[in-house]
């Protein structure tokens, strides 16, 4: 579970239930089916209307990984796998990582690896890991434009909400109190527009962004890795190739276990 979506939905909605009874206004306001049924239910046609089934169908699987934790290889991890590939390869060729293959999980990183030892050119092997990962970052970027849409839609209903609330409401002056009351509902559509908006589609959108943006450079990475043990090049190479990838942090940690696993080996 993906901890800092449920904190920020959960302070949120503490933000909003607080901020209410700081200023007085009774938390009994925000039970208006009306409201929840133009907003939620609003949001969704907007939807429907805006994207072709084939993508909206994915908007539960996009709902679980907005959840949930990114399961990837640390880049860390990968830098030592690809050194000690291109350790194999140059001291029995590239037939021998196909004893490798098999044990590789990342579905991209199995291909690219199959595609390398079949002997393809390095240019075709480029070409068709890089168009892999345009057409995997499309998706991706249409996964999280449907949720960055309906924050763009959700405020908007929520006027149209406080819209019809204030013709039911005007329709109705025969009370003063009356008339108030349903005033103050009629503006809870456009508080739940906002909030859903802004504190859930939006959020949800831009962490959507971030995990593929991730994922892209770790793949990224994979392609660098591959095309250099294609090249054949030492394993000190594509350390310094791949370290750049690394933030000035994991490469200070990085150097440190290198160092470390040095003076055991020098030890013994």
């Amino acid at each position: 579970m993906e901890k800092s979506t449920i904190i920020g939905i959960v302070l949120g909605l503490a933000a909003l239930l607080g901020g209410m009874v700081l200023k007085g206004a009774g938390l009994e306001n925000l039970i208006n089916p009306a409201a929840f049924v133009i907003i939620i239910v609003g949001t969704a046609a907007s939807l429907f209307v805006a994207f072709p089934m084939s993508e909206l169908k994915n908007f539960p699987k996009l709902l679980k990984i907005a959840f949930s934790n990114q399961q990837l290889i640390s880049r860390e991890e990968l830098i030592a796998k690809f050194m000690e590939w291109a350790s194999i390869t140059r001291r029995e060729g590239l037939l021998a990582l196909e004893a490798k293959v098999d044990d590789i999980e990342d579905p991209f990183l199995k291909n690219g690896m199959r595609m390398i030892i079949d002997g393809n050119d390095q240019d075709f092997v480029r070409d068709v890991l890089l168009e892999d990962i345009a057409a995997t970052e499309n998706r991706h970027k249409a996964g999280a434009l449907i949720f960055s849409q309906a924050g763009m839609y959700a405020p908007t209903l929520g006027v149209l909400g406080a819209v019809v609330g204030l013709i039911a409401a005007l329709g109705d002056m025969s009370s003063m109190d009356h008339l108030s009351h349903a005033i103050a509902a009629a503006f809870i559509a456009t508080l739940l527009g906002i909030f859903t908006g802004y504190v859930l589609w939006h959020p949800l959108s831009n962490k959507l962004k971030r995990i593929s943006k991730k994922e892209i450079e770790l793949r990224l990475m994979m392609v660098e890795g591959l095309l250099s043990i294609q090249s054949g090049v030492s394993t000190i190479a594509i350390s310094q190739k791949l370290t750049v990838y690394l933030t000035p942090t994991e490469r200070e940690k990085m150097r440190e276990k290198e160092e470390a696993t040095f003076e055991q080996k020098a030890q013994a």
